[in-house]
């Protein structure tokens, strides 16, 4: 076993795992496993910027992580970037910052590396060698990715929560209370022109599994699992049919803001992303023909955790 410490950092929110991982045994003991929501993605698809409050917000999350990753002498630190600073022209100003408070260079990896650090993340513990389609629905991005024991085909599009509600939600800096039947036709056209994109690349049919990661999904869970508050042990792999995710979706789309904040399972920074979120598992579910969703909680940080150990144990051989 190596100590790692592995961080995830997207569009919406920054995560941090501290544990003991084995590689080739498939097997991650946690020491302390977060999340923060920063929103480092906000306006970014319109300005083509990170801006400076969501940098100053990144960081603050940063510093409290390198105190934590100290605390438990983790042996190596990897820490991955995704859609939102792949895409920003400041994004030095990101690499500076984050260097400067965790002594590491953050790695801002492509859609493809993305998608196979989350399948690596979410399949290495399930029982068999079905083909399965893994779909990891972040803010600013969707990895889909097809695969058994390895890999076969991925492709990351530019849909996710975030980006699909400054899109089309928006009204004069707010997001719609409740949103439009128009806003809701316009995500719908986003998410098809891009699960057509996807498909181009992926065989997103023939898959015989859909596992889905990341908060849209695992929120989703715990709506139909009838929670009391967020359980991460009990919406970890269970199953949630594709009626109940319609079901959801559409009551998701019609509340109000206040409607989806009373909500036990909901985190306070997914209530206005997370109905676009809903929409687009929704959006898969349909096009796949899956009749129900698997639901890990394990995903791209468990991945970029098992590939740190991997590093770790070639540099000691």
């Amino acid at each position: 076993m190596t100590r790692v410490a592995a961080v995830d950092c997207g569009t919406n929110s920054i995560r941090l795992l501290v544990a003991d991982a084995d590689p080739v045994a498939g097997t991650l003991a946690d020491l302390d496993r977060r999340m923060t929501i920063v929103r480092l993605g906000q306006g970014v698809d319109r300005t083509g910027r990170l801006a400076p409050e969501a940098l100053e917000r990144t960081f603050a999350a940063c510093r409290e992580y390198a105190e934590i990753i100290k605390e438990h002498g983790a042996r190596r630190i990897r820490f991955v970037a995704t859609s939102a600073s792949r895409d920003a022209e400041n994004r030095d100003d990101f690499v500076r910052g984050v260097r400067g408070i965790l002594g590491v260079e953050p790695e801002v990896i492509t859609g493809d590396e993305e998608a196979a650090l989350s399948f690596t993340g979410a399949t290495k513990e399930l029982p068999g060698h079905e083909s399965r389609l893994v779909v990891d629905i972040g803010g600013g991005s969707t990895e889909f990715v097809v695969g058994d024991d390895q890999v076969r085909a991925g492709r990351s599009v530019n849909i996710g929560c975030v980006r699909l509600t400054e899109r089309h939600l928006l009204r004069d800096g707010a997001v719609s209370d409740p949103v439009t039947p128009d806003q809701v036709a316009a995500m719908r056209a986003d998410i098809e022109a891009a699960l057509d994109l996807a498909e181009e690349a992926v065989p997103l049919r023939e898959a015989r599994t859909l596992v889905g990661l990341a908060g849209s999904v695992t929120t989703v869970a715990g709506i139909a699992l009838g929670l009391d508050a967020y359980d991460s042990t009990a919406i970890h792999h269970s199953r949630i049919p594709y009626g109940q995710v319609k079901e959801i979706t559409e009551r998701l789309l019609a509340a109000t803001h206040e409607e989806r904040a009373a909500i036990p399972v909901m985190h306070a920074g997914r209530v206005d992303v997370i109905g676009a979120g809903a929409l687009v598992l929704l959006s898969i579910m349909e096009r796949t023909g899956a009749a129900e969703v698997v639901v890990s909680e394990h995903d791209i940080l468990d991945g970029i955790a098992y590939k740190a150990a991997e590093e770790a144990r070639a540099t000691t051989d």
